[in-house]
């Protein structure tokens, strides 16, 4: 028969309320009674040896739980059938309520389940003994009668059964329909014990000897019958663990780990608490939470002495305390912690061990922790572990995918996703500011001391930049050496002023041990709306003005739509500049260099040209870059240089030897293979090395480092001419000049085409011409456009002349018909050759 055994004491008094109602239907019911005619209880002896039976059967009972609370299942229908045929309804409900007040005296200490159990037995053997008078007497010799008796045991079982599911509703809330059927099969193994009692009671009609097989007959199936319930119990903690694997395997990818995983295992071992403990690792910081019976979430707090959880934890071994269970010194600790018990078992990943999980408090008076929960928490603890392994590595992956490794800042991915979520909620006269920040001389960092350093130097840019930035903004880094920022601000020239500020803040000097580096960046900004709403257009946009801010001395620049015209231009040309290179659709063209006092043509400048089907004539500066950025700038590079040294091989050929002058790249100069393939041209065109110049242009990473220098000094040893282009507008120096194995200097066009009229352009033109004298260098002078420039720069003792005043940049075929237009032939004494000389 059914009885509750685990009440919460949350709402006694509706526990209360029941138990009074209950008390008032046995009595009721037995009033009623048409059998009851004063208190007797029947033959005296029969009752005592019916009321030891049904004692002795109380105590012999198997527990069943609904859901948190527990249904006894016991063998007391077989002597409460015979009672039935044998004892009046006084005696019935007197022997009922001997067997319950003595057993539940000594299991229960709690009032209100002692009481409450009390009372059903009265009210369900009332019901018993109603169901007996209605349809009775019951004798033992009729087969009708049978019928009545079990249906009076059926008529108790049901009416026990729907009382304790309905305290347990009270108690907890409700009870699931799931929960209620499936326990509701224990109402048949009363009806079988009831169908015993029956059979014992007519083979004792026959013989008191039946009492021996039948004696047998019972404790067999007592036996079966326990080993039944075991069963069940095993097969549903199997289901319980496979639910549990299930559910902690899917918690893990959704990151609800510690949620699902708690409240499972706490309903698992029918325990008080369950708690995760996961101490601080690396950048994970400690998890400390507690599933409790009855609440609802999660508390951030264990009900367990904490010394227990460390101690399991540095031992990577169970730690288990109970009444029964563990050593005196840890009893007391729970004792001051006001717990019953506890099961703490380490969560291990291989070697490590990860944290703890833990039960406390086994629900029910008469229940403590036992050995067969110690192993369920260890294979609970097992399968913890594996989930938060899985749920650490998820959260890993996920802190990957949106950061950066070297810095800890989101990365590009991420500040996609937030200006994404930024443009769309705006304030009025708000702008949202994408800032994008490019750290200036990394590959020199990179180069003199280690990549380690440069990337110290990243997350120490990283982290100013963090620390200076406006709260609420974002700081990411989106590429090698760029950072961006995502911010709000009133309006575009409050963005500029925050780019300027930070840019200031990231100037202060950098420590590297006994050195200390100099950090500048170019800044870009791009504005939501103006300059667009998408994310990746904004961030492209910011990028596209931080390229154009670092031609700029203020290093910082709006986006603006002519920025990224010319950069759509030069990406649809990457493609267009590989296949016409291809198919030799470049042409070279040459440019005339005069030897100004002498007024005499001595060579020429190799200059690529290119005439697009669509854009026309392109820039040299635009395909230039895009053949630096894609990869084509040797190939372009190699192509000037056979033209160039094809057209020397034909004047040398027709007795007026012309020198050529080619561009190379400061990329070119760090390629240790240059030199050696620069001399087979030579060998191959046989070209003497003097008549080939190779032109260098400035640029801050070749003026900064040395690395240039090897490939120049054997490009010297080659005999070829080294001449620094565009001198004076780049990053020269004295110590520039003297470090570089160069023979000559070309004073940019700006300044000469200026001098004319700019006393400053003037006095720059006249320092070159002086200084390049005292190191023993020519000079070359480009834009010469007017008869004043050239005799300006005669007077001051330049040596050769280039502009447009001569000639422009002509194809070979023009450049014959001008030398033809514009040169005559002279004849020096004792000298035949042929000389040019430029008709004025």
């Amino acid at each position: 028969m059914g009885s509750l055994t685990s009440i919460s004491g949350r709402r006694a008094l509706y526990s209360w309320a029941f138990t009074v109602g209950l008390l008032v239907a046995a009595f009721g019911l037995t009033v009623v009674n048409p059998r009851v005619h004063g208190f007797t209880v029947g033959p005296v002896g029969l009752f005592v040896v019916l009321a030891g039976g049904l004692l002795l059967s109380q105590a012999a009972k198997l527990h069943i739980e609904i859901g948190r609370q527990n249904i006894t299942v016991s063998p007391i229908e077989i002597p409460f059938l015979i009672a039935l045929f044998v004892l009046p309804p006084v005696g019935v409900l007197v022997a009922r309520l001997i067997a319950g007040v003595v057993v539940y005296l000594w299991l229960s200490k709690d009032s209100t389940k002692y009481v409450f159990n009390v009372a059903l037995f009265a009210a369900s053997t009332a019901v018993a003994n109603l169901i007996v008078a209605a349809f009775g007497p019951l004798q033992i010799s009729q087969p009708r009668s049978w019928l009545v008796g079990l249906a009076a045991v059926l008529a108790l079982e049901i009416f026990a059964y729907l009382c304790v599911a309905a305290v347990v509703g009270i108690m907890q809330g409700s009870v699931s329909p799931g929960d209620l059927l499936r326990n509701a099969s224990s109402l048949l193994f009363g009806e079988a014990a009831a169908v015993i009692g029956l059979i014992m009671l007519l083979a004792i009609q026959v013989t008191l000897w039946a009492l021996v097989p039948l004696t047998a007959l019972a404790l067999i199936v007592a036996y079966g019958f326990r080993m039944y319930a075991r069963f069940i119990s095993e097969h549903q903690k199997l289901d319980e663990m496979y639910e549990l694997t299930r559910a902690v395997r899917q918690a893990a990818s959704e990151g609800e780990l510690a949620d699902i995983l708690l409240s499972r295992v706490r309903g698992m071992l029918r325990a008080e608490y369950a708690t995760l403990w996961l101490p601080a690792s690396g950048r994970y910081p400690e998890v400390l939470l507690t599933a409790k019976e009855g609440v609802r979430g999660l508390l951030d707090r264990a009900p367990a002495p904490a010394d227990l959880r460390r101690e399991a934890f540095a031992e990577g071994g169970t730690v288990v305390v109970g009444p029964k269970l563990g050593d005196d010194a840890r009893r007391a600790q729970l004792l001051d912690s006001r717990t019953k018990d506890v099961i703490i078992v380490p969560l291990r990943s291989g070697s490590a061990t990860v944290g703890t999980v833990e039960c406390v408090n086994r629900l029910g008076d008469v229940h403590q922790f036992g050995p067969a929960d110690v192993n369920q928490m260890e294979a609970i603890a097992s399968q913890t572990a594996a989930a938060v392994e899985n749920a650490r590595l998820v959260e890993r992956l996920r802190f990957d995918a949106y950061h950066d490794a070297l810095t800890g800042l989101p990365n590009r991915h991420r500040m996609i996703t937030a200006i994404e979520e930024a443009v769309k909620v705006r304030a009025p006269g708000e702008v949202v500011s994408v800032l994008v920040f490019d750290v200036d001389g990394l590959r020199d960092v990179n180069d003199s001391l280690g990549h380690g350093a440069g990337d110290q130097l990243l997350a120490e840019v990283g982290k100013r930049l963090q620390s200076a930035a406006p709260a609420g903004s974002l700081v990411s880094r989106v590429g090698g050496d760029e950072f961006a920022l995502l911010v709000r601000m009133p309006g575009i020239d409050d963005a500029v002023a925050l780019a300027r500020e930070l840019r200031t803040a990231l100037q202060e000097p950098m420590p590297f041990g006994n050195a200390r580096l100099d950090v500048d960046t170019a800044v870009g900004l791009a504005i939501h709306p103006d300059h667009g709403s998408e994310p990746e257009v904004l961030l492209q946009r910011a990028d596209l003005a931080n390229l154009a801010a670092k031609g700029t001395q203020a290093a910082v620049q709006v986006f603006n739509l002519g920025l990224e015209s010319s950069s759509v231009r030069r990406l649809g040309l990457a493609g267009d500049l590989r296949r016409a290179i291809d198919a030799a659709e470049l042409e070279v063209h040459f440019q005339p260099k005069i030897a100004i006092g002498r007024r005499e043509l001595i060579g020429v400048e190799c200059l690529a040209r290119w005439k697009h089907a669509t854009h026309g004539w392109v820039s040299p500066s635009d395909f230039v870059a895009v053949a630096e950025h894609t990869g084509q700038l040797g190939r372009l590079t190699d192509l000037v240089l056979r033209e160039g040294m094809r057209r020397c091989r034909e004047w040398v050929d027709t007795g007026h030897p012309l020198t050529v002058a080619v561009n190379l790249s400061p990329r070119t100069l760090v390629d240790p293979v240059f030199p050696s393939y620069l001399q087979e041209l030579l060998t191959e065109y046989d070209v003497p090395p003097e008549l080939l110049t190779l032109e260098i242009t400035e640029d801050r990473n070749f003026s900064d480092t040395d690395r240039p220098l090897p490939t120049l000094r054997r490009l010297r040893d080659t005999g070829v001419r080294l001449s620094v282009d565009d001198f004076g507008t780049g990053y020269s120096s004295l110590s520039y000049l003297r470090r570089l194995p160069v023979q000559e200097v070309k004073i940019d066009r700006t300044f000469v085409q200026g001098m004319a009229t700019d006393d400053g352009d003037y006095a720059i033109v006249r320092a070159v011409v002086d200084l390049a004298r005292h190191f023993g260098l020519e000079v070359v002078a480009e834009g010469v456009e007017s008869e004043l420039a050239l005799s300006q720069l005669e007077e001051m003792g330049c040596d050769i002349g280039q502009g447009f005043y001569f000639s422009r940049p002509l194809s070979y075929e023009r450049l014959v018909a001008w030398l033809a237009a514009r040169t005559e032939l002279a004849e020096s004494a004792g000298d035949s050759s042929r000389r040019l000389r430029v008709v004025t």
